[in-house]
């Protein structure tokens, strides 16, 4: 068996237990191995062997996005660089990348986690997945790559293949579980319908969807458009990647893989954990993880712990769908952009101002975003052709630098008044809705 699966049905108390001998464990590892948390544990005079319930983690520093760049490209490492087989980087890091490790065991748990995600969501031995995530340095496509063929079943790497490309391959190598966001799922769809595709002719039948959020309204449509049954997942290249919560075919909330991943949800200005049910600050604790494990890491996500029985018999406790972000990054084709990346980019033209409006809209399935630069008094508006090349430099740049496409626009300066931000993010998708 690729996994056990009497994990997932443990009762609470011996899942608790096992929970807590898997975070000692962990403990005392990056003590002994990890630089910054050693020095971490010694300055709050933290020793590993004192946690006796799991409500001992409060006490224990969060880790955050500026510790994992900070420790660029191997300082959090927890195993020698020989021992190191995968090397991924999450996407939307600013200045410095992340760099994420991973052992032969890691890589081995890693494809067990998404083939629980896949079977929760109706795959199985006898289906064709096709997988339209990137197999980049973005950890989507191969993680859900591994856990399909451990499966058995038959895997198609479609990646970042263009949509005409992805409906011939689902047409001809009869696909029967699709993989990707859920913007790209209705773009395929609008792609089929527009070709005039009879899609109850296709043998699609599961449809497994993350990495930006989407409302159930959406999930609604894309089953409607698609013919699947629609589920969500959850990751985080920063901790894993997909394999961490994902939903079972009674839609209610994605199961988190709790023994291997430690969940809280706490009040993201104080720190502290919220009430059971209340919206919070999603944060991570590996529990399993040799090489890259880290310790309440604040992953910026707002959900909800889910307590109640699943009618699936998985005892593992859930999470809602994500309901955004804490911070001001937003997701876009898939990529986390931060605003702050933006105004890096934009310093590096003169008669660029640091302000600036990105608006993001949904024309049918496809995600749009337009960036409003404030240009200095000096430029020359009145030349077109000064102007167009400015503008084609511009794009050229974000594309290369942050993987997505920007339509800019060049507006002429406001005045800067004390407490108005540099810059605002507008989202008019309906996934927010």
């Amino acid at each position: 068996m690729y996994f056990d699966p009497k994990f997932e049905t443990m009762s609470r108390g011996e899942l608790s237990q096992l929970i807590l001998e898997r975070l000692q464990s962990t403990l005392n590892r990056v003590a002994r191995n990890v630089p910054y948390y050693k020095t971490a544990f010694a300055e709050r005079d933290i020793d590993p062997d004192d946690f006796y319930t799991l409500e001992d983690i409060t006490r224990l520093p969060f880790t955050t996005r500026d510790v994992l760049m900070q420790g660029y490209p191997y300082d959090l490492f927890a195993v020698p660089l020989r021992d190191v087989v995968r090397l991924h980087t999450p996407s939307g890091s600013s200045d410095k990348p992340i760099v994420v490790g991973y052992t032969k065991n890691d890589l081995a748990k890693w494809s067990s986690l998404t083939a629980r995600i896949l079977v929760a969501g109706g795959v199985s031995r006898d289906d064709v997945v096709q997988i339209a995530f990137s197999y980049g340095l973005l950890t989507g496509g191969f993680g859900f790559h591994n856990g399909a063929e451990l499966i058995g079943a038959a895997v198609i790497p479609s990646s970042n293949a263009p949509s005409s490309r992805q409906i011939m391959i689902m047409q001809d190598y009869k696909s029967t579980a699709l993989i990707c966001t859920p913007s790209h799922a209705l773009r395929l769809a609008e792609q089929l319908e527009n070709a005039n595709i009879n899609i109850n002719a296709l043998p699609l039948r599961w449809g497994l969807f993350g990495g930006e959020p989407w409302s159930i309204a959406m999930r609604t449509e894309i089953e409607d458009r698609l013919k699947v049954t629609a589920t969500d997942n959850y990751g985080i290249s920063d901790v894993m990647g997909p394999g961490v919560a994902g939903e079972c075919q009674h839609q209610c909330g994605m199961h988190i893989n709790e023994d291997h991943f430690l969940a809280e949800v706490i009040n993201p200005t104080t720190g502290e954990p919220v009430a059971d049910g209340d919206v919070g600050e999603l944060v991570l604790t590996t529990l399993t993880k040799e090489a890259f494990p880290v310790i309440r890491y604040r992953t910026g996500d707002l959900t909800r712990i889910i307590d109640e029985p699943c009618a699936c018999g998985r005892t593992f406790r859930r999470i809602d769908k994500i309901q955004g972000r804490v911070d001001d990054v937003f997701v876009f084709r898939g990529i986390n952009v931060y605003p702050s990346r933006i105004t890096r980019i934009l310093s590096e033209f003169e008669n660029a101002s640091h302000r600036f409006i990105v608006e993001l809209e949904q024309h049918g399935a496809r995600d749009e975003a337009a960036l409003k630069v404030e240009m200095s008094e000096g430029f020359f508006f009145d030349q077109m052709r000064v102007q167009h090349e400015f503008v084609k430099r511009i794009e050229k740049r974000l594309h290369s630098e942050l993987g997505v496409s920007f339509n800019v626009k060049l507006v002429e300066p406001k005045r800067e008044e004390e407490d108005e931000p540099a810059y605002t993010v507008i989202d008019k998708r309906h996934i927010r809705h």
